[in-house]
């Protein structure tokens, strides 16, 4: 959770600019302060950098040091894109699963438009080896790049031309990407506080003992040897 911060009254406000990674575009935001949008959601529309397809790219504001970075977490393709490319006599298979990349755990929901109607078994089919080749793109990669892939069409465009396979595609598209959190290792490593090992020094009226005792040990077997030998030559 983001904390609050206190506003006071009569505090000018004035412009932050924000850096948007993936995208040349710049962002002001307008803010009595940088703590106060730390925290913060915004939506990017890249349909004129897109040119026509209807992206929606959400970033989360981080503030490193004096600069305020938007993190991207959430890339979605408008409802209204999608309903003006459905025709008739065509089909659309679509799903939401979430799996791994290299450093987050994300939620993808892919969708697929068949050129004519098919069967209940093409869409599983169809369904099922979109899970199978995206579950393994990802997890060898990061957020980042997947977040520039899906703009650039590149993870679309590879997927199309594995399920070309199976069945002929009149679209192929990633409807959502969502970062949902840190990978459940990494959270956990982090929850682990440090095991420290605690060396207790003894007192020193016991090191004193266990020294005496030490010295002891050895005299009284020489001592033993010595009286069994002189038993012997009795």
């Amino acid at each position: 959770m983001v904390d609050k911060v206190e506003v006071k009254k009569g505090e000018k406000k004035k412009f932050f600019e924000v850096t948007a990674p993936l995208t040349a575009s710049k962002i002001h935001l307008y803010s009595s302060s940088a703590e106060e949008l730390e925290g913060r959601t915004v939506k990017l529309d890249l349909t004129k950098m897109l040119r026509g397809k209807n992206f929606e790219l959400q970033f989360k504001i981080k503030k490193n040091g004096e600069v305020l970075e938007g993190i991207p977490v959430r890339l979605l393709l408008i409802g209204s894109y999608i309903r003006r490319v459905i025709g008739n006599g065509t089909d659309y298979v679509e799903d939401s699963f979430e799996t791994g990349c290299r450093d987050y755990d994300v939620k993808i929901k892919p969708f697929m438009i068949t050129r004519h109607k098919v069967s209940r078994a093409v869409r599983k089919a169809l369904r099922d080896a979109a899970r199978d080749n995206l579950t393994s793109y990802v997890k060898i990669r990061t957020a980042n790049e997947i977040f520039s892939e899906i703009m650039m069409n590149k993870l679309q465009k590879q997927l199309s031309l594995r399920l070309r396979k199976i069945y002929p595609l009149a679209l192929c598209e990633i409807r959502i990407f969502e970062v949902v959190g840190k990978k459940k290792e990494e959270a956990e490593k982090e929850k682990k506080p440090e095991e420290k090992t605690e060396i207790k020094e003894e007192p020193k009226e016991q090191k004193e003992e266990s020294e005496k005792q030490k010295e002891e040990k050895p005299r009284k077997s020489r001592a033993k040897k010595s009286e069994e030998k002189e038993e012997k030559k009795e």
